[in-house]
């Protein structure tokens, strides 16, 4: 029987898990512009014009 053992959280490892600000920067910019589309636009990229309201709305910091 084997044993895994955990490398040790370092501040390096911390940082590939924790979006930057960029990071934030970025998904805020994309939601406002998806709230801009137009329907033929929004048909483009397979969604609904509700769907599209949907992730517009959600806040910068929800990135799941």
């Amino acid at each position: 029987m084997s044993h895994t053992v955990s490398p040790p959280v370092t501040r390096r490892r911390i940082g590939r898990l924790t979006p930057s600000l960029a990071t934030y920067l970025a998904v805020w910019k994309q939601r406002r512009v998806l709230a801009d589309l137009d329907d033929d636009r929004l048909r483009d990229l397979g969604l609904t014009p509700a769907q599209a309201a949907r992730e517009a709305a959600r806040p910068f910091w929800d990135l799941s």
